[in-house]
């Protein structure tokens, strides 16, 4: 129960209501129970005053003293009065306690006061009896205390069973309302975790977030969509890895197998050398590609870079790696410098790719167009082959997908992680990657942030 009170968010919400209510009903018991007793000792002081203002009326004072006309109802239960004709006592009641008797006797002579007296609950009021402008004597009378007592100790027992009773009841209402309270969000956070292992697809809120629980599940949504986003990048990155990385590692082996299968030529040996070199480092172009699409996509921080020089880079590795004596590639600066939201190299990573496959389809030139619109800079990869076919644009940007496979050279070494991985770079920067319809020739449009 205690560690049930301390570590769930339940616990401590019903502990907070049950201590505030705690302190309220509290404060609530002792203010009433002090404004209780407050009215009734002033009860009890205009009961005894009021007494004495009736008895007094019956005290007569004459030049030979003073003497009551009506004697007092001494047979009451509380029936309390003294007379006394200066300091001698005149009328007293037929039995009183020696206390009692004390106390009145330090009252005659003196001022209109009260006086309790605790040992016998009792309260005493002493009111001059004047004649004339002038004091003979001293009327007392008194009142029993016990009743007003009895009802302020009544009166607190009774409170504080009520409060007890009603602060087990604020517990328990509020173990119910915040049970059923959280219970959404219980329910939210076991479909959460079961969806996260299972199905990724399903969402809370379908529509606009409009209190605190459909904020929280819009919330969740969004934790699942990254979440699904970042499985979707690794599924992708393992089937790009995967896919990019048979091609040379296929040419390993069988280089070497066919190195070691019989012996070679010098002129042999180093024709197999030089395969294993072109198969290494197209592996390592592609190792390196994916940390820069890693880096990219953790969205750390970017830096700034000269459009034109990062296309002149990706056509540079081009003619490394895709270079055709029969195609000429050419950059198209702009007028005016133009800077680049994003580091040359992850620029050269989104471009080369295209440049590599304008390679590979054009007939006689590519030409890498520079240019800004707007807030963003543009870069145009165009070629003079045959071009995407229609069937192909819904599907080229997907792993494993050549467009124009039929006019494609086959036996090219590769130039990276191709159209998919160029888009997704480009998007982790910020932009994007487009195939653009033309009647003639292939055309990609390439979006980046200004710099």
């Amino acid at each position: 129960m205690r560690r049930w009170l301390t570590n769930s968010l339940r616990g401590r919400l019903v502990v907070v209501v049950v201590l505030g209510a705690a302190v309220t009903l509290g404060a609530l018991t002792a203010g009433f129970n002090l404004v209780l007793s407050d009215s009734l000792d002033r009860d009890a002081r205009d009961v005894v005053r009021a007494r004495a203002t009736a008895l007094l009326a019956t005290v007569v004072a004459t030049p030979r003293g003073v003497r009551v006309r009506e004697s007092p109802d001494d047979g009451a239960a509380d029936a309390q009065s003294w007379v006394f004709a200066g300091p001698r006592l005149v009328e007293r009641p037929r039995s009183a306690p020696a206390a009692n008797l004390r106390a009145v006797r330090t009252l005659a002579g003196g001022p209109a006061r009260f006086l309790d007296v605790h040992a016998t609950d009792t309260r005493f009021y002493a009111v001059p009896i004047v004649r004339s402008g002038r004091r003979v004597g001293t009327l007392v009378t008194g009142v029993s205390l016990a009743p007003y007592e009895h009802s302020v100790h009544l009166a607190l027992l009774a409170s504080i069973v009520f409060a007890l009773a009603s602060l087990a009841g604020v517990a328990l209402a509020a173990v119910w309302i915040v049970g059923r309270a959280l219970h959404p969000v219980a329910r939210m956070t076991a479909d959460a975790s079961d969806w996260s292992e299972h199905d990724l697809d399903k969402r809370f809120l379908p529509g606009e977030p409009h209190d605190e629980l459909t904020r929280l599940a819009a919330t969740f949504d969004g934790l699942l969509d990254r979440l699904a986003a970042g499985l979707r990048r690794e599924q992708s990155f393992s089937a790009e890895l995967s896919h990019e990385l048979r091609t040379p590692l296929a040419r390993l082996v069988a280089e070497t197998d066919l190195a070691l299968r019989r012996e070679r030529t010098p002129r042999e040996y180093r024709d197999a050398l030089e395969a294993v070199q072109r198969a290494a480092r197209q592996m390592d172009r592609t190792l390196e590609t994916l940390i820069v699409a890693a880096r990219a996509q953790a969205d750390l921080q970017r830096g700034t870079s000269d459009a034109v020089d990062a296309a002149r880079r990706a056509v540079a590795v081009t003619a490394e790696h895709e270079a055709r004596d029969d195609v000429a590639v050419t950059v198209a600066a702009p007028p005016s410098p133009l800077r680049v939201g994003a580091d040359a190299d992850l620029v050269e990573r989104i471009l080369a790719p295209l440049v590599e496959n304008g390679v590979r389809h054009a007939t006689t030139r590519v030409v890498v167009e520079v240019h800004s619109d707007g807030g963003r800079a543009v870069f145009v990869v165009a070629d003079d082959g045959p071009g995407v076919a229609e069937d192909d644009q819904a599907h080229i940007f997907e792993p494993g997908v050549r467009a124009g496979n039929g006019s494609a050279r086959r036996d090219h070494p590769g130039a990276g992680l191709g159209l998919p991985l160029a888009r997704r770079l480009a998007r982790a920067a910020g932009g994007d990657v487009e195939c653009v319809a033309t009647p003639r020739g292939g055309r990609f449009r390439v979006r980046l942030p200004r710099g």
